[in-house]
């Protein structure tokens, strides 16, 4: 008799816990949070930071690394970037590094361990990756040197 009991509180408590979750008024005002700060619909403070790094910066947290003599170059593309170098194996299985950069996509038959190889890109320090080393670097083109 113990066990309908239970599954009823259960089912109570639960329908409860979603009636709450849609108590939208439909007005657009905002419900205090219940950390008692400010809701996410709130207006913006009125000195907003600028959490866009300009571009060729390191992100904090990561070591600045010395540049290599001839890398990277700014080819006439706006943005791109170029690398020239050896590619070496990183410590995941399918990871590729180059001066640095964690190379991510590109021709697999031409971005193999020991080549040398120069490779036009963009940076993406903000990109998530298993890989564990160096910033990603996203390839648009690739070719052996």
């Amino acid at each position: 008799m113990k066990t309908p009991r239970t599954i009823v509180a259960a089912l109570v408590t639960c329908a409860a816990l979603s009636a709450c979750g849609g108590q939208g008024t439909g007005d657009g005002s905002a419900a205090p949070s219940p950390s008692g700060g400010a809701a996410v619909t709130d207006a913006p403070s009125a000195d907003p930071v600028d959490l866009t790094a300009p571009s060729g910066s390191v992100p904090p947290g990561r070591p600045s690394l010395p540049p290599k003599p001839g890398n990277p170059s700014v080819p006439p593309g706006v943005g791109a970037t170029t690398l020239t170098g050896t590619v070496e194996a990183g410590v995941e299985p399918g990871c590729r590094l180059l001066d640095g950069y964690q190379l991510i996509g590109g021709p697999a038959d031409v971005l193999t361990a020991g080549a040398k190889v120069e490779v036009t890109g963009r940076a993406k320090p903000d990109l998530l990756t298993t890989c564990q080393q160096g910033i990603p670097f996203v390839v648009e083109s690739a070719r052996k040197s």
